[in-house]
């Protein structure tokens, strides 16, 4: 296929990257060019010659959210004959824009690959961020079939599993399973500002798992939060009743109280947070599977993580999930290496005869 990519930051550089291995002719668009050389130099397409009369099948409009409209706007115009998908993260009020200024939405055909990385920017590009990712395509009423079938074969080609959804169902979807999370992130790293160095040093894997996307772009995330502000609204004061609920909760147990009913409240609360993590899609995007965890003290030295992955191949074991911590001002990693239940007990006895120490 003939694609173009308009936008070569990590998502347009990272779809180049994987379209070109997959045979495809990627040409570069950028609105900063040495952006898009600096994406062609990384092997994500090619840079369109000055006389070159460009046909594509498809235009991919990967610009910041605040300018994907107006990108799409002119892709149609400019290619009468050509497809045009975005992937920006909202898709209503992109949708909306794109109506409002009497585009032909029978060529348009929304989009929103669900991957990404903490770092921005063409040199983040890797040509396997879409790999077993869900890729939502939002076709409308308008859209031809053969335009949803178009985006569609691209998603798959760059390796996604795609799935289709009205623009106004994803966005409610997204903001409950990737925009509050960014917030609840950013909120709960921003109460590490004014704690002293002594208290943040006491940081464990769940103050990094919890607060790992805080790291994230607020310029980028301003954006994506103000257009989809309606359904990330919602989401947010449902949290917030619950917040409240358990604020008061902890409030009438201070110094000792024991009203009744807090503690079901708090404990209700957790629950409700187990019911919903087991929601999570597990491996390969199946249903959660329950895995056995074994430690093991992995010492910090070069070579030793290496060792470790190794000797748990050479045993035979495959391993499902994988966590590493560092003991506090201790030259040692803590690795929690989850398997099947079945193969926990012969996994730990074999590291074990390897000279591997185990915990707990």
């Amino acid at each position: 296929m003939r694609v173009h990519v308009v936008g070569t930051g990590l998502i347009g550089t990272s779809l180049g990257l994987a379209l070109t291995r997959h045979g495809d002719d990627v040409t570069l668009e950028d609105a900063v060019p040495t952006h898009a050389a600096l994406a062609r130099d990384l092997g994500a397409g090619r840079l369109p010659a000055a006389e070159e009369s460009l046909e594509p099948d498809l235009v991919v409009v990967a610009a910041p959210p605040d300018v994907t409209a107006g990108c799409v706007v002119a892709a149609l115009a400019r290619w009468p004959h050509a497809a045009v998908t975005d992937v920006a993260s909202v898709k209503g009020s992109v949708l909306a824009a794109v109506r409002s200024a009497g585009a032909p939405l029978a060529r348009y055909c929304g989009s929103h690959p669900m991957a990404g990385r903490e770092r921005a920017g063409a040199v983040s590009g890797r040509h396997d961020l879409f790999d077993g990712r869900a890729w939502v395509v939002t076709p409308t009423a308008e859209t031809l079939p053969e335009v949803t079938a178009l985006v569609t074969d691209v998603a798959r080609a760059a390796g996604a599993a795609v799935r289709e959804l009205p623009p106004e169902e994803h966005d409610r979807a997204v903001a409950a399973v990737s925009h509050v999370p960014q917030l609840a992130a950013s909120l709960v790293a921003a109460r590490l500002q004014d704690l002293d160095d002594g208290a943040v040093a006491l940081a464990g894997q769940g103050l990094r798992d919890v607060t790992r996307i805080a790291a994230s772009d607020p310029h980028l995330w301003t954006q994506i939060l103000a257009g989809n502000a309606v359904a990330v609204r919602a989401v947010l004061r449902a949290l917030v009743d619950d917040l409240s609920a358990v604020g008061e909760a902890l409030e009438s147990l201070e110094g000792g109280g024991d009203a009744p009913g807090a503690r079901g409240t708090i404990a209700r609360a957790i629950a409700a947070g187990n019911a919903g993590q087991a929601r999570i899609p597990g491996k390969h995007g199946g249903a959660s599977t329950a895995y056995a965890t074994v430690r093991v003290l992995v010492p910090d030295e070069p070579g030793q993580l290496g060792r470790l992955f190794a000797d748990i191949g050479a045993i035979g074991t495959n391993i499902e999930e994988f966590h590493l911590d560092h003991g506090l001002g201790q030259q040692f990693g803590l690795a929690e290496v989850d398997v099947s239940p079945a193969a926990v007990a012969g996994l730990a006895e074999a590291l074990a005869e390897r000279g591997w120490r185990l915990h707990g």
